[in-house]
């Protein structure tokens, strides 16, 4: 951490005492029992760290602390502080309630539903709302009041709105006037800083312009951040940045295995993959990396005795109602995969994001995601006793499974460092 925290600070979501985890998206601290509820529930909704065993960029950490001391709370219980709520029986958790289900159900109203969020009055036409809330926060992103733009964002404004009038999006305007903590929220919740305004500048254009030369940095990193955190994952090491290299492709010490034919095959067809799709994968395996690595904190900093238990594992990654059917479970069968399969998986989508950057030409094989992933996660059927066990949970959604959401669209990561096609 940037600081140690202040002994006054306290859960945001039940009060107790010397919080450990942040929610990045949500602006807040929160404790290891509300911790758990969190981690269930899904990136999509609350994005966590371990304060003191993640690492964190500075800024980042800046960030999460400003919103958390300026009151970001208040924004998720708003409803909660009139005393009319009081008198209805309506309460937030406090740290002697049970995690399940007091804990677990006022999280999920106030993060998953946002039931205490302040509502705008109804329109008639909700797209209307939105660009409007888009425009409020286009303009504040030029001020340092993150709350404003946190509460406009949490009511549904754009990260990555393109002003129809001026031509760019917030995150121009927030690079331009170099405010690099709205950069971090705004890409928090998806500003890609590689994309173009109507002068085809990208923020990071304009940060170097405005000789904001730890923004423009910063939002390289973001640009790369993908990538770099599946680097990182393999190998402990980030590429270099600041001296144009993007890209780091670790090397597996046992290679036996990677030259089997189905190895090759899932290699192929994940190379003929249309870029949207590929996107989409690369975002499922750092979303399943995330979950490894905080499901590895998580074990490394509780009371075995009292809080690990089988109510606090997330087995595998959780549905997010926006995608697809077919890509949630293609999304939890990831957890099934072994450290070798998982190696291998991460590799081949790190060598294949350098090849789509250098724009290599594609294949344009209609081949899905899931036929990928089916072919690389038999490999070693034969070794595996546990064949006969499901591959993932059920899922609600069976929308198109090539539906592309705005809200996917805006939250995808910037692992190509340039506009996807």
């Amino acid at each position: 951490m940037s600081k140690r925290l202040r002994s006054s600070e306290v859960c945001a979501d039940c009060s107790g005492p010397d919080p450990s985890w942040a929610s990045v998206n949500r602006g807040t601290f929160i404790c290891d029992e509300c911790c758990s509820v969190h981690r269930s529930l899904g990136r999509h909704i609350s994005q966590v760290r371990h304060l003191k065993h993640t690492p964190w960029p500075p800024t980042l950490l800046q960030m999460v602390e400003t919103l958390y001391n300026n009151g970001a709370n208040s924004i998720w219980e708003h409803s909660l502080l009139d005393p009319a709520s009081i008198l209805s029986g309506r309460r937030k958790a406090n740290p002697q309630d049970k995690v399940h289900p007091n804990k677990a159900e006022f999280i999920r109203a106030k993060y998953q539903m946002l039931a205490f969020v302040h509502r705008l009055p109804c329109r008639d036409d909700d797209s209307v709302t939105a660009k409007d809330l888009s425009k409020q926060l286009h303009s504040s992103v030029r001020t340092g009041n993150l709350e404003t733009c946190l509460r406009l964002l949490s009511l549904g404004a754009q990260a990555n709105f393109l002003h129809p009038e001026k031509g760019n999006t917030p995150l121009h305007v927030a690079s331009k006037a170099g405010q690099i903590l709205q950069a971090e929220l705004l890409a928090v919740y998806g500003a890609d800083p590689g994309t173009q305004d109507s002068n085809g500048k990208t923020p990071v254009d304009y940060a170097r312009q405005g000789g904001h030369h730890e923004l423009a940095e910063r939002l390289v990193e973001i640009q790369y951040e993908l990538t770099d955190r599946l680097a990182f994952y393999l190998c402990g090491r980030k590429p270099d940045h600041k001296n144009g290299q993007h890209f780091i492709i670790p090397q597996m010490a046992d290679s036996s295995l990677d030259l089997s034919e189905l190895a090759k095959a899932a290699k192929k067809k994940l190379q003929s993959l249309s870029n949207h799709l590929f996107e989409e994968l690369a975002m499922d395996v750092y979303d399943e990396v995330d979950r490894r690595e905080t499901d590895a904190v998580w074990l490394a900093t509780q009371n075995h005795s009292t809080l690990v238990t089988e109510t606090t594992v997330v087995p595998f990654l959780p549905v997010n109602p926006e995608y697809s059917s077919t890509r949630n479970q293609g999304r939890q069968k990831l957890a099934r995969f072994n450290a070798h399969e998982f190696a291998t998986l991460v590799i081949d989508i790190l060598s294949d994001a350098k090849r789509r950057q250098q724009g290599s030409p594609l294949c344009g094989s209609k081949d899905s995601v899931e036929l990928i992933l089916k072919t690389i996660s038999t490999q070693h059927s034969t070794e595996s006793p546990n064949n006969d066990q499901p591959d993932y949970d059920s899922v609600a959604s069976d929308e198109d499974p090539d539906a592309d959401t705005a809200t996917s669209r805006a939250s995808r990561q910037k692992l190509l460092g340039k506009d996807a096609n």
